[in-house]
């Protein structure tokens, strides 16, 4: 089996996937911004018999996320299947008449630049795998957007076109890129919204291979 590697892994969602993918049997490779929630966050996986380690990069720092990439293959072998699912800054969520150019560059750095950095580079070892799959997850102003959350609002929307423009580029070569949409918060507990769901979710997109984006829930939530 290969490796998962989980953008944005936390104690929640990234978590829940990790868990899901690795009593699958595959490796998992936990990319947080902080060293020491990242080995954590390892070292409980471990515990569970996954085998999982952690690397920090900032995804608006592309010499870093790249550098942990490239970490997490020579330590736990090839990448196969990517999640995108980095938690957007508060400074982000701006209303957009208060919405300057400048505010712009942080969201699109976090949800544009950092996946196409991320993509880029794993996507030549997917290729010699011949086999990969790219899991994005968004919020709902992804495909809604909210005058009061202009950044994620612009940002998730460019990030949304480019994975939908890789889905249709690689269906060809068994490379699959789909999108998760969450509405509203992820909630333990909520029968749609707990991160086990969520995870489970994602693993059956993994598998399905099929359609594009899937939703958790109602976007009325």
């Amino acid at each position: 089996m290969t490796t998962i590697a989980i953008i944005g892994a936390g104690p929640g969602l990234g978590a829940a996937v990790a868990r899901q993918f690795g009593h699958e049997g595959y490796d998992v490779a936990l990319i947080s911004r902080s060293q020491d929630n990242a080995d954590a966050l390892a070292d409980t996986l471990t515990s569970e018999d996954i085998n999982a380690r952690g690397f920090a990069a900032d995804v608006r720092d592309p010499k870093a996320l790249t550098a942990a990439l490239d970490a997490a293959t020579a330590t736990l072998g090839p990448i196969e299947v990517l999640q995108y699912s980095p938690v957007p800054h508060r400074d982000f969520m701006r209303p957009v008449l208060e919405t300057t150019s400048a505010d712009l560059t942080g969201p699109l750095e976090f949800s544009l630049h950092g996946p196409v950095t991320a993509v880029r580079h794993l996507l030549p070892g997917m290729r010699e795998l011949g086999r990969g799959t790219i899991l994005f997850v968004n919020g709902g102003t992804a495909v809604v957007p909210r005058a009061a959350l202009a950044g994620t609002s612009i940002a998730f929307a460019a990030e949304s076109a480019y994975a939908r423009l890789l889905h249709d580029a690689l269906a060809d070569e068994n490379i699959h890129a789909t999108q998760l949409i969450i509405p509203g918060a992820i909630t333990p507990g909520d029968p749609k919204s707990d991160p086990a769901v969520l995870a489970r979710t994602l693993w059956a997109m993994h598998q399905d291979r099929k359609e594009f984006r899937h939703f958790a829930d109602s976007l009325d939530k």
